[in-house]
């Protein structure tokens, strides 16, 4: 999708483009992250923090509940969270019959250069999530979650069958650096370490802000790789539109098991991932 600050227009059109995907047979459809305003954090600004709604009062979450419901679709949905005086980068996974199976608050915040996200955002406090749905235990990380091994392996370990990162990321104006296939090859090795499916939506177009001469151009380049880290759809890098493809969750998980690589993991010997000592 591309974005602007017509919000109900993103409304529509997010809308429109979930019904396309259901009329192509999607039963999980996934939306970019914050798709329903531009990437108000590329700057700091006060006033962006009226973009935020309480979960339990999103006229956002109320419209697209309807919507799965209607169409028989889980929708993981991307929205600002105000909790009371704290802000959260946040989802909830709407199953099929229209309900909020949970929330999930995303665990890893950026900082950095047109990625202002820690002055918006706490870190989430829920913890890693996996969602039981009609369609299959979905398992969920927020856009810089996914260049984290961990957060993966966790949703793996915790059942998930298949795994959805919605996304915002374009061109890196500091580094003078295209990460797009960087992107996508940290996630296809998710993919094939953990032997489920992966997809990726992002975002695509120019945005921004004249008042701090602040500009991004999202690449778009949405994926979705099969469980041995085989991309099997890709949109290109400026196109709105959707992507679909099937997969077979219970022969998967029979693939998973075969493969051995969870019985064989030694957690005894992974201390390294929690624990470093530098000291001399």
């Amino acid at each position: 999708m591309k974005m602007s600050w017509d919000i109900e227009d993103n409304l529509q059109k997010a809308e429109a483009l979930v019904r396309e995907a259901a009329s192509q047979g999607a039963n999980i459809i996934l939306l970019p992250e914050f798709f329903q305003s531009p990437y108000f954090m590329q700057i700091q600004n006060y006033d962006y923090f009226e973009l935020a709604q309480d979960v339990n009062d999103s006229s956002y979450i109320r419209r697209f509940q309807k919507l799965a419901k209607e169409l028989d679709v889980v929708l993981p949905f991307s929205f600002f969270e105000r909790a009371g005086n704290v802000f959260f980068n946040s989802l909830v996974m709407i199953d099929a019959d229209g309900s909020i199976v949970d929330l999930y608050r995303k665990t890893h915040i950026p900082d950095g250069h047109c990625y202002q996200e820690k002055f918006y955002f706490s870190p989430g406090d829920t913890g890693f999530k996996v969602f039981p749905t009609k369609f299959g235990k979905i398992g969920v990380g927020i856009c810089w979650d996914q260049w984290f091994p961990e957060t993966a392996r966790s949703l793996a370990l915790m059942g998930a069958e298949i795994l959805f990162y919605p996304t915002a990321i374009g061109n890196e104006p500091i580094l003078n650096h295209d990460s797009m296939a960087h992107w996508q090859n940290t996630m296809r090795g998710h993919a094939a370490a953990n032997i489920m499916p992966v997809i990726a939506a992002n975002r695509i177009g120019q945005e921004d802000e004249p008042s701090e001469n602040s500009s991004m151009t999202f690449y778009g380049s949405s994926f979705i790789s099969s469980e041995e880290g085989i991309k099997v759809k890709e949109m290109d890098r400026v196109s709105e539109g959707v992507i679909t493809h099937e997969f077979d969750l219970t022969a998967i998980g029979k693939k998973r098991i075969s493969w051995g690589v969870f019985r064989d993991r030694r957690p005894e010997f992974y201390e390294a991932i929690n624990h470093m000592d530098f000291s001399e």
